[in-house]
Parts: C-alpha cells; structure tokens; sequence
C-alpha cells in the first residue's frame, strides 16, 4: 500500500476531521471517538509523514463515498516537534511504531482490526470505492 501511496500526488488535508485538531500528541481514549451504528476507522499520522499526506485526500473521498464509515484522523505529532514524533504520548499510548496506523472498530463499536490488518482493510475499500486502482 505505501508504494501505491508513494506514486499519488500530494494534496491538502481538508475536508478530512482531526478528532484531535489542537492538541496533538496528547494521550486519548481512542473508544470515545468510535461512532455507534457505523465503521469506525481511526488514522494516526504525522504531518511529517509523506505517506500519510498522500493519502489524506483518498481518506477524505472514501468517506465521501463510504457513508457507513466515521473517519477519524489522529496527528501523533505535538506542537513545534519536527520530524515523526515517536514520543509523544499518543504515540506511545497506542505504541504506535509507523504511520499511518489504523484501528477499525465496527457498528457496534468493537475493535476488529489494527496494524497491517486494517490497513488491508482500508486499502480494499479504496479499491472497491474506485478510488485506487
């Protein structure tokens, strides 16, 4: 998925929620942000993250096209850290240890996958949505 992710413009990432827009880095229960009654995909990245630039607007147009799905994006990063900021204490809360990371929990609001695995997800439901080819 990241090669595809290399190859793909840069673009903005507006239009897409930071559940987290503010403070940064902060440590979170990542439950609260899980929506009852829909897909729940939680994104940590970093804004240092090249990857992760790249796919903010493919994050943005599938849940444009996926309405059972809640997107919720986490920056790791806190203010003023330059580079991928590995300690901060969201990062290190979820240990997150790359990025993007996603967590996918379902409608009713269960984890059912992290990691490798719900990447695997996500990139099938940008293939599904036409987004990625």
């Amino acid at each position: 998925m990241l090669a595809l992710m290399l190859a793909l413009p840069v673009s903005s990432q507006a239009g897409l929620e930071e559940a987290n827009l503010g403070s940064g880095g902060q440590p979170l229960d990542v439950k609260s942000l899980v929506t009852s009654g829909r897909i729940t995909v939680i994104e940590f990245f970093s804004p240092a993250c090249p990857p992760c630039l790249r796919l903010a607007p493919l994050m943005e147009r599938l849940a444009a096209a996926r309405r059972d799905l809640a997107v919720k994006k986490l920056d790791i990063n806190r203010p003023g850290v330059r580079g991928i900021d590995w300690q901060s204490p969201l990062a290190q809360q979820n240990q997150i240890r790359s990025v993007p990371y996603f967590m996918i929990f379902n409608s009713r609001r269960k984890l059912t996958a992290t990691g490798r695995e719900a990447a695997q997800q996500v990139e099938e439901w940008l293939r599904e949505a036409g987004i990625l080819k």
